[in-house]
């Protein structure tokens, strides 16, 4: 059966291994004996041997070679006894892998076991005893207890001695099955009364160097006469059972003959075997010659048995026969499966038809009983094809994707083919490892966040998030932000990107009225080799506070010239004085403006429009009423909290310009307004005169410097540019209404060195009292056909971003 097993394995090596090399050792060598170097046969590099984790497989038997992978030589690593692996077979062999991995290979190796003469011959039993008739004829055998010696070859048994010969001479009889059957004849007739016991000595010798031998007793009994022996019906008998029969099952019956009556006629049966265990495993019925089983068969470990059995009468006279029986298989061995790789993990990119293991399988059942076909479940990516007898390969048949499955527990069951089948299954787990194939994802594909303006630098607007579905260093998600420009500032000087967290915080203060929305890209990059990434728009839109106060635009207020509004005495009720307009920079509510009436001279003439800011006249002008009126108009916004400002509206009732400008020839400031700011008038005055000190100082300084700078520039040749101011223009586009302003400027010679802005809006509603104009009466004149006319809304407020012009200087 080993036999068998050795070329089978050998066949199988032949056909799926890279290179094969065989060693020859005797047995018995010390631990740590030098067996072989097999990286100089087999061609490999000692570091191939580290790298890929070169190991020795060898099944179920048990290690006896070890593999050294610092020196790649093979080293003896228990006690070989080469009876106890081989027993009688020859030649013995230890056959085994050595195995490599990434990328796996596996190399045969095998080593010879080379017999030493250890083992002397023995008898199992320590004396034979024979009963012989003096009446025995000369050339009668009796059939001797045979030696045992567990060497093979030439350290075998290889003859037999007897001492004395004076009655009996040995001789060896050969076996078809190559055993031999040691007699003793009887070559002179016994005399009882010359001598009734006879003691003799077998000594068994083998054929090793030294030489061995073992010695036993033989104690001959001399009977008195009986003239026949039993005689077996056949010499050679044959018989066969199955390996799994119970104990008690009758396997063949002997029989023999004695021609002899009386009790010399009745035969005894015995079994003579001492060599092997049949005389455990068989019992014969001394009586009957009944053969039954008495232990159990495993037709694995031994498929014929050998019976020699003796026929003897009670007056010692014996025959003998022999008896054979095969032992016929049934499938009682499940497959064994063993894992040749100790790899568990495989990368989630490999290619399909990639091995990733490989099992080998062993049934030591025969015929169909020992044919073995595996297979795995079918719900995986993997498949199992046979690479040879006995060896399966484990393959992926589609790619492997770790974010949707990252292990796999794969199980192998194989069944035999005999009847009914045996199979054995075994589980094991492969875990896939990730690779960077995973780009991050963002929650979503844009972004929109509120900050409302004036806010605190380093405040935290929102927090962008993005998963990455690989593991591990290829999950690490860090947020880049991407460099672009923002009315062509870069926007890293608006907001900044936590790397870690994503968070947004603003870098700036941000003011609504400068900007009001901006964005830019965010990058997610993963930490594989190489990095993968993804980008995503951030709109940030600014929220309006109100930070502004309303702003007059018209009347405008001046130190210089006294400004009124003409009502005639003849005006009706809801007559249109004027038109308050003011601006809010603000957005939204924040710019919803409404107009107040504070103050007035006379609170039951005049009324202001809440929406529009129009101040009409609620009753009838008399001619009680003052010429003068003065009113305070406050506007607000409608924000929270609200801002306001006011403005002063000077308003001459008259029909007569004389009239007008008799009374507003000194306009006195209202006593009450004096009242309520004398006290900040002595702060001011205290603080304006250090001031005015300090500047004076400052002025003087400049006007030296400038006149220097002025004679330089004079004895130049480059060419005089004068310098306008900028148009002012409401570009938020946030008013209430457009703005529009014209400028007179008056120059003088070294206008180089100063300027003059000047700006007010006017309408033509209005009345300009200054002494040094001469021109201001022609002007009201010219504009009261115009204040007589009724004036809508839209109107007035077209009026207020008419062109108009002052001159200041």
């Amino acid at each position: 059966m080993i036999d068998q097993h050795i070329q089978h394995v050998l066949m199988i090596l032949m056909m799926v291994n890279i290179g094969q090399v065989s060693y020859s050792i005797p047995e018995e060598m010390p631990v740590g004996s030098f067996v072989g170097d097999i990286a100089q046969d087999l061609g490999l590099d000692v570091k191939r041997l580290k790298s890929g984790k070169a190991r020795i497989y060898t099944g179920d038997s048990a290690e006896y070679i070890v593999l050294e992978k610092e020196k790649g030589v093979l080293l003896i690593k228990n006690r070989v006894d080469r009876e106890a692996i081989c027993a009688e077979t020859a030649p013995c062999a230890l056959n085994f892998q050595v195995i490599l991995e990434n990328p796996m290979e596996f190399y045969s190796i095998t080593v010879e076991i080379t017999d030493v003469n250890d083992n002397a011959p023995m008898f199992k039993r320590g004396e034979m005893k024979f009963k012989i008739s003096e009446s025995t004829v000369t050339g009668t055998a009796f059939v001797l207890e045979q030696a045992i010696d567990l060497d093979v070859g030439k350290n075998d048994l290889q003859s037999y001695l007897l001492y004395p010969t004076d009655n009996f001479i040995l001789k060896l009889q050969n076996q078809a099955d190559g055993g031999k059957i040691v007699e003793m004849i009887l070559d002179k007739p016994l005399d009882r009364e010359k001598k009734d016991r006879l003691s003799l000595v077998l000594t068994a010798v083998d054929g090793g160097e030294p030489q061995l031998s073992g010695s036993v007793q033989i104690h001959v009994n001399v009977l008195d006469s009986n003239d026949n022996a039993p005689v077996f019906t056949q010499k050679v008998y044959k018989s066969s059972i199955r390996e799994d029969s119970p104990t008690g099952t009758v396997v063949i019956k002997v029989s023999a003959m004695d021609a002899d009556e009386g009790s010399n006629a009745k035969i005894s049966y015995e079994i003579l075997n001492s060599v092997d265990d049949a005389s455990e495993i068989f019992k014969i019925n001394r009586e009957t010659g009944e053969i039954k089983l008495a232990g159990n068969t495993d037709y694995e470990r031994k498929r014929q048995y050998q019976l020699h059995v003796q026929a003897g009468d009670t007056g010692s006279l014996i025959d003998s026969c022999k008896v054979t029986i095969e032992i016929i298989d049934t499938n009682d061995n499940t497959p064994a499966i063993n894992i040749m790789s100790k790899s568990t993990v495989v990368t989630e990119d490999v290619q399909p038809g990639t091995v990733v293991t490989i099992i080998n399988t062993l049934d030591p059942d025969s015929a169909e009983n020992g044919k073995v076909q595996c297979t795995i479940q079918r719900d995986i990516p993997f498949s199992i094809s046979t690479t040879s007898n006995n060896f399966f390969s484990i393959v992926t048949d589609s790619q492997l994707d770790r974010e949707t499955e990252s292990a796999y527990n794969i199980t192998v069951t194989c069944s035999d083919e005999g009847v009914p089948s045996l199979s054995s299954s075994v589980t094991f787990t492969l875990q896939i490892s990730d690779v960077n194939d995973n780009a991050p994802v963002f929650e979503r594909s844009s972004y929109e966040a509120y900050i409302v303006e004036n806010n605190t630098p380093g405040l935290s607007i929102f927090t962008v998030k993005a998963t990455d579905a690989d593991w591990n260093q290829n999950a690490r998600v860090s947020y880049i932000l991407e460099e672009s420009s923002v009315n062509g500032v870069p926007v890293s000087s608006y907001v900044s990107v936590s790397a870690d967290s994503g968070v947004i915080h603003a870098v700036r203060s941000f003011d609504y009225e400068q900007i009001k929305d901006f964005q830019f890209c965010v990058k997610a990059q993963d930490g594989g080799s190489p990095p993968l990434s993804s980008n995503m728009t951030v709109k940030i839109l600014i929220q309006d506070q109100n930070d502004n106060p309303p702003q007059i635009l018209y009347p405008v207020q001046t130190g210089g010239s006294m400004v009124a509004e003409m009502v005639p005495r003849s005006a009706d009720v809801g007559y249109l004085v004027t038109k308050v307009v003011a601006v809010d920079v603000d957005s939204g509510q924040n710019a919803w403006l409404s107009y107040k009436l504070q103050k007035a001279t006379d609170r039951a003439l005049f009324e202001v429009g809440l929406q529009n800011g129009e101040i009409r006249t609620i009753r009838q002008v008399t001619d009680k009423d003052a010429v003068k009126q003065r009113l305070t108009v406050i506007v607000e916004d409608n924000g929270q909290p609200s801002r306001s400002a006011t403005v002063i509206v000077n308003v001459a009732v008259a029909d007569s310009f004389p009239e007008v400008l008799s009374e507003f020839s000194e306009f006195p400031h209202d006593k009450e307004y004096n009242d309520n700011l004398t006290f900040y008038l002595v702060l001011a005055l205290a603080v304006v005169s250090f001031l005015f000190i300090t500047c004076l100082v400052v002025i003087i300084s400049v006007k030296i410097y400038r006149w220097r700078q002025s004679r330089i520039l004079y004895h130049s040749s480059l060419p005089v540019i004068p310098y306008y101011p900028p148009r002012y223009s409401d570009t938020l586009g946030t008013g209430t209404l457009p703005h529009v302003y014209n400028y007179e400027v008056c120059r003088t010679n070294d206008s180089r060195k100063s300027d003059c802005k000047f700006g007010r809006a006017g309408s033509q509603n209005v009345l300009i009292m200054d002494p040094s104009s001469t021109g201001t009466m022609q002007r009201i004149q010219n504009e009261k056909s115009i204040l007589d006319e009724p004036h809508s809304p839209v109107e007035v407020g077209q009026r207020a971003a008419l062109s108009f012009s002052y001159s200041h200087c």
